[in-house]
């Protein structure tokens, strides 16, 4: 007599099936992503901004939807479902009939658009750790920007910093984001430190703080910040132009960085190479939507090499 077992087997993908390139061997072993973000069908925000660089870098994703667009929407019209809480909560179902959720190493979000659908959010996060208690949540609180303020529905960024925040291991709000999550205006490094710091006493070990622009820094120049125990920066050039789906790819990358065990200052410096050659490939081919697929190489051996400066 056979006997069905009570569990279904666990998935996870096969090494023997991956055959990374020279490049991705020495940065990315096969981590397993559940990535919950909206998507579009023209251009590159939110998954359609994450699946494909995570998956040319070797990691293996579970894509799941909160809107299908036709665009974004810093183009002023857009057209596209937005997905209900519940339908995103039976994709996640699904997948973990599959067995497939112990598999998963991180969740990542980004767009959530209403606080039905931040509760499913949760809801996923809580049954991944569940069913793998190693599982890690990063979080791009995506909620607005210096120049554009707010641009999700009112409540959406209380809701964020009160219960998706404290909820997260890792959180990457641009300058904009970490000021409203700790009610501060940061305008120096010692601004910024203190700020993360706020928001990790919230929460998260992790804040990995982008686009920030201070007073003690030039004005042709941009950073990125990570706080944890220790604090670690890498600055660029500027563009004298803005990209949609930069932030999301900038989390997707420092994620990927994180879960391939990189300590925080070489994971910093490659999220900064990465998304720094992506955007000179999509700077130069003068469009406003990332340039991946033209870009691709650039994901696994970029040719930027910025180094990360511990100031803590």
């Amino acid at each position: 007599m056979v006997m069905e077992s009570a569990m279904p087997p666990v998935w996870r993908p096969d090494p023997r099936l991956w055959a990374p390139s020279p490049e991705v061997a020495g940065w990315f072993s096969v981590s397993t992503i559940l990535s919950i973000q909206s998507s579009v069908a023209f251009g590159h925000v939110g998954n359609s901004a994450a699946t494909f660089p995570l998956m040319r870098m070797g990691v293996e994703v579970f894509p799941v939807l909160t809107v299908h667009y036709s665009n974004s929407t810093v183009y002023g019209s857009w057209y596209g479902p937005v997905h209900k809480a519940a339908e995103v909560a039976d994709i996640v179902k699904g997948i973990d009939e599959r067995g497939a959720l112990a598999g998963v190493d991180a969740v990542l979000t980004g767009y959530q658009g209403s606080e039905e659908m931040g509760n499913a959010i949760l809801g996923a996060v809580e049954l991944v750790r569940e069913r793998n208690p190693q599982a890690i949540y990063c979080c791009d609180p995506v909620m607005g920007d210096v120049g554009r303020g707010f641009y999700v529905a009112p409540g959406i960024p209380e809701f964020l910093r009160d219960r998706v925040i404290p909820a997260a291991d890792i959180v990457v709000p641009n300058q904009f984001e970490l000021d409203f999550l700790t009610g501060r205006e940061t305008t120096t490094l010692a601004g910024l430190l203190d700020a993360a710091d706020a928001l990790r006493a919230t929460g998260p070990d992790i804040v990995l703080v982008t686009s920030a622009v201070t007073d003690d820094a030039g004005d042709d120049q941009i950073s990125m910040l990570v706080v944890s125990d220790e604090a670690h920066l890498v600055t660029t050039p500027r563009f004298d132009r803005s990209f949609t789906g930069s932030g999301d790819l900038t989390a997707a990358t420092f994620l990927a960085s994180i879960l391939a065990g990189k300590s925080l200052a070489d994971a910093l410096a490659r999220t900064a190479n990465v998304v720094y050659s992506v955007l000179k490939v999509t700077a130069e081919a003068g469009t406003q939507e990332l340039q991946l697929v033209a870009a691709q190489d650039e994901l696994v051996n970029p040719t930027a090499s910025f180094t990360a400066v511990q100031v803590r």
